[in-house]
C-alpha cells in the first residue's frame, strides 16, 4: 500500500515551505526553480524514502546587514508532491495523507530570521499544512554560488501533528512520525 509515500509529502511540504521562507538579500530575490527543490524524507519500515514537491512559489526578501526585517514565504502544491510511482502519488492526494482537493497548498511564512554566525541563520515561522497551523523552527545555511546565493536546511516535524496518516496509518511502525523537510533554494 503507498500509505508511507503520503507520509512523507505532508512533512515535506511542511518542511519545503520553512526552508524556502528564510533566504534572500536586500530586495526580494529572484528563486530560480530549475536549481532549487524542496523534498521529504521519511522512514517506511525502518527503510529511508525520498520524495520531491515538483511546484511551490517561494518569496524571500532578506537583507543580509538587517537580517531581523527580512520575510520569507513558502507555498507548496501538495499535490505536485512526487514520490516516483504514479500510483502512490495519487495514494498521497487523498484524505488520509495530504487531502488535497481540500487543502491544495501547505505554507510557511516567517516571524523572525535572526543571524547564528557566518553564512548560517535561525528563522522561525508558521507552518500551515493539512489545515493545521504549528510555530517551527530550523537552522538555515546561506553561501554565494554562481553569482548568487543558496539557501539550504533540514526542518524535522512530526508527520501526526499534521494528521498525516489517518485511521491505520497513524502506527509509526509502518510510517514513522517524523519527516525531514529538505530544502535548497538558489536565488539571484
Amino acid at each position: 500500500m503507498p500509505s508511507f509515500t503520503r507520509a512523507g509529502l505532508a512533512s515535506a511540504a511542511a518542511c519545503a515551505a520553512l526552508l524556502f521562507s528564510t533566504a534572500a538579500p536586500a530586495a526580494p530575490l529572484k528563486v530560480d526553480p530549475a536549481k532549487s527543490s524542496v523534498g521529504a524524507v521519511f522512514k517506511q519500515i525502518g527503510v529511508p524514502v525520498e520524495a520531491k514537491f515538483r511546484k511551490f512559489a517561494v518569496l524571500i526578501d532578506l537583507d543580509a546587514a538587517k537580517p531581523e526585517s527580512a520575510k520569507a514565504s513558502v507555498d507548496i502544491d501538495t499535490a505536485s508532491f512526487d514520490i516516483g510511482d504514479p500510483e502512490y502519488n495519487k495514494e498521497v492526494r487523498k484524505k488520509e495523507w495530504f487531502d488535497s482537493d481540500r487543502f491544495p497548498r501547505a505554507s510557511f511564512v516567517s516571524t523572525a530570521i535572526k543571524p547564528a554566525g557566518a553564512g548560517r541563520y535561525e528563522v522561525s515561522g508558521k507552518l500551515t499544512l493539512k489545515g493545521r497551523t504549528a510555530d517551527v523552527r530550523f537552522p538555515l545555511a546561506a553561501k554565494a554560488e554562481g553569482g548568487g546565493q543558496v539557501f539550504e536546511g533540514t526542518l524535522p516535524i512530526s508527520r501526526l501533528a499534521f494528521n498525516i496518516g489517518e485511521g491505520e496509518w497513524k502506527d509509526t511502525g509502518v510510517v514513522a512520525d517524523e519527516v525531514l523537510v529538505k530544502f535548497r533554494v538558489a536565488a539571484q
